[in-house]
């Protein structure tokens, strides 16, 4: 006979359930387990006002955490409203000095704090967490205090000189989410590993090059990719060649796209022909586009997980010669961005098909390949 809190926590498994239709939820059993009613009650309304996967999925992930940090660190959930004494404990235990710990043992997040949240999977790294993971979590837990129609204290003064001091105090290296940019001549060498006719081939060959000729796209926008985001366009006419095929794919709501607009990349020629010729053997007519490959070599009707698109770059570039802790799947599209600066393609072209919204971030990859082989490098 089932007790109660077996009953509870089955019940609130089944609408994470139901969340996950939009919003892929790994350690579901975990999560019912940490989250509370009210928790899952405010997740489904964000589904519900037709928020971004991504979004939700960040959302659902510093919920999590922040849980399990309440958990660990108050022994207590979160409260709603959190209070400012709680804001800037959780900025004292992410953001600390590797060097203080070393003379004061107490300094930063606690031993047995730190022991719980390593023993349920959300700490993996030593030492202070990133900034922008800090901030990003604080400006999660700020959204999820707006949803429950509470008014927190985030911007109080306090904790944002708390935040400004304890960065400075605790300087980190900004790196790349991939260490080198996936160009066209690396990317040539990873295609030239997928020269075979067999499923695996014909289908990474068809990511590799979607990923990058539609402007470096995701790997969750690559993984979640459907048939139904693909309209055909009139071939482009080209001079001394025969007409290229063209195809539009529509992203929907991204990452950086507003509430209503649907975003729109363009793949012209190769990649088209890569595209169909994985859709052919892959025969799938609907949903997913990029789906498993089991060890038989049947196509499976899930979908790819995002990170099954790095290890795929990955994988290739192991099998190109190249050292695979320097490349990844972001490196697609800050390769595209390299690549266009390279061939000379103005940056606000090359942001059109990128999507980027900030031109600081897509000129950083710009501007390195410009700059490297501009005029004001050869003075002398």
């Amino acid at each position: 006979m089932a007790t109660d809190s077996e009953v509870l926590l089955s019940a609130r498994a089944k609408q994470l359930d139901t969340i996950a239709a939009v919003l892929p939820i790994d350690r579901r059993d975990e999560l019912a387990e940490l989250l509370t009613d009210q928790d899952i009650e405010t997740l489904r309304h964000l589904v519900n006002e037709g928020m971004g996967e991504n979004t939700l999925r960040a959302l659902t992930s510093d919920l999590a955490y922040l849980q399990a940090w309440s958990l660990a660190a108050t022994g207590a959930s979160l409260p709603w409203p959190a209070p400012e004494a709680l804001l800037l404990k959780f900025v004292a235990h992410h953001l600390w000095q590797p060097d203080q710990r070393d003379i004061d043992p107490h300094h930063g997040m606690p031993a047995a704090v730190e022991q719980s949240l390593r023993e349920q999977r959300f700490l993996r790294s030593s030492g202070p967490h990133a900034p922008d993971t800090v901030r990003r979590r604080l400006a999660s837990w700020s959204t999820l205090t707006k949803w429950r129609g509470l008014t927190g204290v985030f911007s109080s003064p306090s904790l944002k000189s708390a935040i400004r001091l304890a960065v400075r105090a605790t300087p980190r290296p900004r790196k790349r989410k991939s260490v080198k940019a996936v160009t066209g001549d690396v990317l040539a060498k990873m295609l030239a590993t997928c020269s075979a006719d067999s499923l695996r081939d014909v289908r990474d060959r068809a990511i590799l090059m979607v990923a990058f000729a539609s402007g470096g796209r995701r790997r969750s926008e690559i993984a979640g990719l459907r048939r139904e985001q693909l309209s055909v366009e009139p071939p482009i006419t080209v001079e001394n060649g025969p007409p290229l095929p063209s195809l539009a794919i529509h992203l929907g709501r991204t990452k950086t796209s507003g509430s209503e607009h649907d975003e729109v990349v363009y793949l012209t020629g190769r990649p088209v022909d890569a595209l169909n010729a994985w859709l052919a053997v892959g025969r799938n007519e609907t949903g997913s586009i990029f789906r498993k490959i089991d060890r038989w070599g049947n196509v499976s009707k899930r979908a790819l997980e995002p990170s099954a698109v790095n290890q795929i770059v990955k994988q290739r570039a192991v099998m190109a010669g190249l050292d695979p802790r320097e490349f990844s799947a972001h490196g697609l599209r800050s390769g595209y961005l390299t690549e266009a600066a390279n061939r000379g393609i103005p940056l606000p072209e090359a942001m059109e098909q990128s999507r980027h919204r900030s031109v600081q971030q897509a000129s950083s990859y710009y501007n390195s390949a410009t700059r490297r082989s501009g005029r004001a490098t050869r003075l002398l």
